[in-house]
């Protein structure tokens, strides 16, 4: 089986997301399982030195784009044990940041149609072409509009893996010409147009042959109206070939018992020493010391999807009435950020808000929090949960997307579930879902026992390596 995993970043060599995690780890869960996969991405001017240096280049030509030719190279590097091909062109991708730019219509468009024109340079033609998203939502139009009668081509299938629905690539129709150099035929009769304009992400979906997200609840949820982001009703249309799969987290990164980011290693045999990292962590932040105070921690983009409403609502009553510790990690919007320095000047003993980024800060609090909060309005499959989990950081979590599937209630009386869980985006519900975790820590046998059926919950990539696989023999007809 031969995959070319198309994605606009993969970790290390670019991130602004999740999806940059996946591609970075999934491929290589992948080749464990014996599929031959190659990941293709821009060759931006952000990638470090180190890895640029050590690229072999491949192939220099040119790409049209629309009436105009542009120049292409082609540059490829291993990195753990997977092949990784650059697509060049110093014009559209040596630039201070990867998105955001006037003319990304056509710097994706351009990266779409060289996925597609490089495979000869490759030599390596692939049985299925895994696509990500806006950015290569039209590797999958172009395949079906620019390569039938070509017999090297005809037979590829396409599966479309949709991370977060609603950043779907919208452009003023104008590109239909001026960029992409497409028939208005295909504007016309609806396959790219959405409400008088171009949409990369809904081609994509229309020319997949599959379509996949990223957790079994999302791929129901973005069938329905308030999820769907204008698009439910494709996607209801696109239902049998509809399938979600979780995404992992890779086990040899998020490793409590390797992490050089912590304090000190732990494993679910050692869990004193993750209090020992609570109270390093405590030290640094200036918050009292205490091993049996709980720990609540949010690490997150302050965005509204994140759920900041409710935490807004509820967090100075709760901080009030219970002894607890709340730390914050991350930047967003304004309104949130002031919002939590607030906060944090309202109860300084209690809370300590971080507005800034930091990896290594970010593995120190997974490491030493007790409780980790993630109330999302929406959550197509969320990394933070899974990595609390390896860490043993208990998530209470809004029954949404990926939360809802991975997270598990615990039931005292069975003694399985590794987390806590509320229903309605509701903020008194958030409120008593970690009231009951908060209840949970006071008897110290029942929590050690949450604690231990997180960290043995396995998120690890291998079982959605072999989902993915499966789809992929299901997609080419191989099926054992």
């Amino acid at each position: 089986m031969k995959v070319l995993y198309v994605a606009s970043e993969a970790v290390p060599f670019a991130k602004t997301g999740g999806l940059a995690d996946v591609a970075g780890s999934l491929p290589k869960a992948l080749k464990a399982e014996g599929v031959d996969v190659r990941v293709i991405m821009p060759k931006f001017g952000k990638i470090p030195e180190k890895f640029r240096d050590a690229m072999e280049h491949v192939y220099d030509g040119e790409i049209p784009v629309a009436w105009r030719s542009k120049f292409v190279g082609l540059d490829k590097l291993e990195h753990d044990g997977v092949t990784y091909y650059f697509v060049d062109n110093e014009e559209y991708f040596k630039r201070e940041g990867f998105y955001g730019y006037d003319d990304d219509a056509e710097r994706f468009s351009f990266f779409c149609r060289a996925v597609l024109n490089l495979l000869p340079a490759m030599d390596f033609w692939p049985d299925v072409i895994h696509t990500n998203d806006w950015h290569s939502g039209l590797v999958n139009v172009l395949l079906k509009i620019e390569h039938q009668g070509d017999e090297r081509y005809e037979n590829i299938r396409t599966l479309y893996t949709i991370h977060n629905l609603k950043y779907q690539g919208v452009f003023p129709k104008n590109v239909m010409s001026d960029v992409l150099g497409l028939d208005w035929k295909y504007f016309n009769n609806g396959d790219l147009e959405f409400y008088d304009a171009v949409n990369f992400m809904k081609g994509g979906l229309i020319y997949a042959d599959y379509i996949s997200t990223v957790s079994k609840t999302y791929a129901k949820e973005i069938q329905y109206e308030y999820f769907g982001e204008h698009l439910d009703g494709l996607l209801r249309s696109r239902q049998d070939t509809l399938f979600g799969i979780v995404n992992g987290i890779d086990y040899d990164v998020y490793n409590p018992s390797k992490d050089k980011n912590l304090y000190e290693g732990y494993d679910v045999t050692t869990l004193d020493r993750k209090a020992d990292n609570k109270v390093l962590l405590q030290k640094d932040l200036g918050l009292p010391i205490s091993r049996r105070t709980p720990m609540v921690a949010m690490v997150t983009r302050l965005v509204a999807a994140k759920g900041l409403d409710l935490v807004v609502r509820m967090m100075d009553e709760i901080l009030q009435h219970e002894d607890i510790q709340f730390v914050l990690l991350g930047t967003g919007d304004k309104a949130y950020e002031d919002w939590f320095k607030g906060l944090a000047w309202r109860f300084p003993t209690k809370v300590s808000a971080n507005i800034y980024f930091s990896n290594q800060l970010a593995q120190r609090i997974y490491a030493a929090s007790d409780i980790f909060l993630m109330p999302s309005n929406y959550e197509p499959c969320g990394i933070g949960q899974l990595i609390a989990l390896r860490y043993g950081s208990v998530p209470v979590v809004r029954e949404t997307g990926g939360l809802k599937d991975t997270i598990i209630p615990y039931d005292k009386y069975t003694k399985q579930g590794n987390g806590f869980r509320f229903a309605d985006y509701n903020a008194h519900e958030m409120m008593y879902a970690l009231k009951r975790a908060l209840s949970a820590y006071e008897n110290y046998e029942e929590w050690k026992q949450i604690v231990e059926n997180a960290m043995n919950s396995d998120y690890s990539w291998k079982e959605s390596a072999r989902e993915y696989k499966a789809l992929y023999e299901k997609l080419t007809g191989s099926e054992a």
